[in-house]
């Protein structure tokens, strides 16, 4: 069983999955490059990279805040740790982050980043746009700091950062990133594809998708990889009937974003990715879950 070594939260964060690409990558012999274009908090990239499963990890997100974050975990390591071991969690500095992260462009990275860093660990379900926890007022039972835990927050970091050589990150739109960036890795890689949902895309993300812009990545992924790709996405049948000629299966949901939702969804893996035994064709078109 994996740990969160991820400093990030998200709401439906995909760590539990860990197990699960590993599964994928052994079937399919991969032990060297694992990408995500839509990182996120990076969940299962940091747990296979810790682990040592696989040699480098590709982190892309189009969202300059997140790609803020994970730049000053890579370079700016002692500062970033300094600044969260050092500030007082109030709201008057909820505030002011809050502040930064609206000017977003004009704020250097390791600012940004630690904003973008205090929210996510402040705010209900890690949700940015989301209010503080305990409220302004802080007359709930839990307070703003309840998610911010400094000295594992800090060990975190500094353990992602020793493996600073093997982490690639940048701040590049999906579509492009797909397209131009990571055309050139060899075969010894895996691309796993984790879009903004098609239903509550904008209480969840920063950066949410049109209706029109599901349309336009599904042509991109499943016609532009040159890679073997696993792909995950809110079950809906729109997104279905995008993919509806590749194997996948659907499995129930659960998670919290500052209140609860249940629904389903789907993984769809491309044409040549060795599936393992416990997914076989038989029951991935029974739909039966295998995690």
């Amino acid at each position: 069983m994996y740990r969160v070594n991820t400093p990030l939260r998200y709401p439906g964060g995909k760590q539990r999955i860990t197990p699960f690409i590993q599964e994928l990558l052994n079937e399919n012999e991969i032990d060297g490059n694992y990408v995500e274009p839509y990182a996120g908090g990076a969940g299962v990239a940091i747990n296979l990279l810790l682990a040592k499963k696989v040699k480098n990890i590709y982190l892309n997100d189009s969202d300059r805040g997140i790609y803020a974050f994970w730049y000053s975990v890579i370079n700016e390591t002692e500062k970033l740790c300094g600044l969260i071991s050092d500030t007082e969690i109030t709201i008057d500095e909820w505030k002011y982050r809050k502040s930064l992260i609206k000017q977003n462009s004009e704020v250097d990275l390791l600012e940004l980043g630690f904003s973008i860093f205090f929210l996510n660990r402040c705010n209900r379900s890690g949700i940015l746009s989301a209010g503080v926890i305990g409220g302004i007022e802080q007359a709930g039972d839990y307070k703003i700091d309840a998610r911010f835990h400094k000295d594992d927050l800090v060990s975190k970091i500094e353990a992602i950062a020793e493996y600073r050589q093997n982490i690639f990150i940048t701040n590049l739109d999906a579509e492009y990133y797909i397209k131009n960036y990571i055309t050139e890795l060899s075969d010894d890689t895996l691309i796993y594809l984790d879009p903004p949902y098609y239903e509550k895309s904008s209480e969840l993300y920063l950066n949410s998708y049109l209706k029109s812009d599901h349309g336009n990545i599904a042509n991109v992924i499943q016609n532009d990889i040159n890679h073997k790709w696993v792909l995950s996405y809110d079950g809906v049948p729109e997104i279905l009937k995008l993919y509806e000629s590749r194997r996948s299966f659907i499995y129930d949901l659960s998670y919290s974003a500052g209140k609860s939702y249940k629904g389903k969804e789907v993984f769809v893996f491309c044409d040549d990715l060795i599936l393992p035994i416990s997914c076989t064709l038989e029951n991935v078109n029974a739909g039966l879950a295998i995690l």
